[in-house]
């Protein structure tokens, strides 16, 4: 390991310094922050759970005792299953922020991104769920930095309904100063806009049933004034296509100054503009799609921006939550212990956001699979140096 290297795990290791040990103090054997890093090294190398952790340290002995204070040696299987159940999640997710907010520092800097996409959204660990304990299955709702690839905090809540009560907290959780928020129509709240904007952010919202009068309000409006081809207002259009995965993708994107005649429009904190996205798609066996849907924003009249925050939004999907899916296999874990369950979560989060972070062009699958293969290239991804 380079003297940069070791420099850096040092650092590491102190963003865990002000982490209580929520466990009893008699005979601790491992230190806390020890505990905690090897976990997170073992999550980045593969580990899907206490007894994957547990097994790779122990492979990894020679490496561990090398760059962290272990006095009594490889923690057991046992020691990584009560501190992911004892450590209360929110308390644990704080260690990490003065960590995301380097993270984040040079993110910006290498991308010069001057309002930055947080797309906000939930997603279900399916086979976490304990039937006989009457444990439903997990829910985070998580915020995503789409241009920086972060993973910048995550609420639990009981399941997809509760999203209305979990994102207010969620945002409280998360410095959103200067930023767009994305949120599907589950968050299109009025309390919610309101939040975003006092906090100093941008908002699109998407509309659904769940706003029933605005949505139909919108659509009504929109289809009308494209009757006369935007003659009676002053609309903004963009239009890209591209090509791959046997498809054709053409995006449409509307945006309109809002209506000053639209019902309930003086209820939404800051709204400013309407608009509405067609994705039409030609697949190479002939078969067309289309699906247009519409949206509610805070934000100027700008279409390049406002088509911007529209199609970030969808790379929580296609890029956190797949990676959590396919590379993670998140949707197959059997973690059923609800503290353990929400720190794995975020474990997977966050070390899905160093892996985004390091500078290889390698996939993420294959940058994890370098983790387990590889000890110097490991500390590479945990330190953010290379050598």
């Amino acid at each position: 390991m380079s003297k940069t290297q070791r420099v850096q795990l040092d650092e590491v290791v102190g963003y865990f310094d002000d982490l209580e040990d929520p466990r009893a103090r008699v005979n601790l054997k491992h230190p806390l922050v020890s505990v905690v890093v090897i976990a997170m090294m073992a999550v980045l190398a593969g580990a899907g759970g206490p007894t994957a952790i547990a097994k790779w340290a122990a492979l990894k002995q020679d490496l561990l005792l090398r760059v962290l204070p272990l006095p009594n040696g490889i923690p057991r299987k046992d020691v990584f299953r009560r501190v992911l159940s004892l450590l209360r999640p929110q308390a644990f997710q704080t260690c990490f922020v003065k960590w995301l907010e380097s993270l984040r520092a040079l993110a910006t800097e290498a991308t010069a991104v001057e309002q930055p996409i947080l797309s906000v959204d939930g997603k279900t660990s399916r086979r976490s769920h304990n039937r006989a304990k009457g444990l439903g299955a997990l829910h985070c709702v998580s915020v995503w930095a789409s241009e920086f690839g972060l993973s910048l905090g995550q609420v639990a809540c009981a399941e997809k309904s509760n999203e209305i009560t979990a994102i207010p907290e969620l945002l409280r959780l998360v410095d959103i100063q200067g930023t767009i928020i994305t949120i599907d129509a589950m968050g299109t709240q009025k309390a919610i806009a309101a939040q975003i904007v006092a906090s100093g952010a941008d908002y699109v919202l998407a509309l659904k049933g769940n706003q029933e009068t605005l949505h139909n309000a919108v659509i009504d409006y929109i289809d009308g004034q494209l009757d006369n081809d935007f003659a009676g207002a002053p609309a903004r259009r963009n239009r890209t296509s591209e090509k791959g995965h046997g498809r054709e993708e053409t995006r449409i994107y509307v945006q309109m100054p809002l209506p000053t005649d639209l019902p309930g429009a003086d209820q939404w904190k800051g709204l400013k503009t309407i608009g509405m996205a067609t994705l039409l798609c030609k697949y190479s066996n002939g078969e067309e799609t289309s699906d247009t849907r519409y949206f509610i924003s805070s934000l100027s009249m700008g279409v390049k921006c406002f088509a911007r925050a529209i199609r970030n939004h969808w790379s929580i999907e296609n890029t956190c939550h797949w990676s959590l899916d396919m590379i993670y296999r998140e949707d197959e874990s059997r973690i059923r212990e609800p503290h353990i369950r929400e720190n794995f979560a975020w474990l997977n989060r966050f070390t899905l956001s160093l892996l985004k972070q390091h500078k290889n062009k390698d996939s993420v699958a294959m940058k994890r699979r370098s983790c387990g293969w590889n000890d110097d290239y490991l500390l590479e991804v945990l330190t953010g140096t290379t050598t």
